[in-house]
């Protein structure tokens, strides 16, 4: 793999951690809370699966590929939910995930 494309992944990657942070935190503070339960859960599980993505391709691990399959996979899980809320937050996280989701595919390609 060049480093290249370890950059471009890993800047997406962090990206995405970033948002789905935020929109977890932002989700938290929006009237109904339940209603984004879902929506709350994905971002967390997102940034933890691209945290470990960003740690693999750091490591230059053998296994990179097969965690960045996973993450592309859990990315749009959480774009997809993301996507379905107007608010600035979800929408931008659900850009973000599916940015990262291109870039992890094209590194378990």
């Amino acid at each position: 793999m060049n480093a290249m494309q370890f950059k471009e992944c890993i800047e997406a990657c962090n990206r995405c951690i970033a948002l789905c942070r935020y929109c977890s935190v932002a989700c938290l503070r929006e009237d109904d809370v339940k209603m984004m339960a879902k929506c709350i859960h994905l971002d967390m599980q997102c940034a933890e699966i691209c945290t470990l993505a960003v740690n693999f391709m750091s490591l230059d691990s053998p296994f990179v590929m097969d965690v960045c399959k996973l993450c592309a996979k859990i990315c749009r899980a959480c774009a997809q939910e993301c996507g379905k809320y107007d608010m600035d937050h979800c929408q931008h996280c659900a850009k973000a995930c599916n940015e990262c989701a291109e870039k992890c595919d094209a590194m378990a390609a």
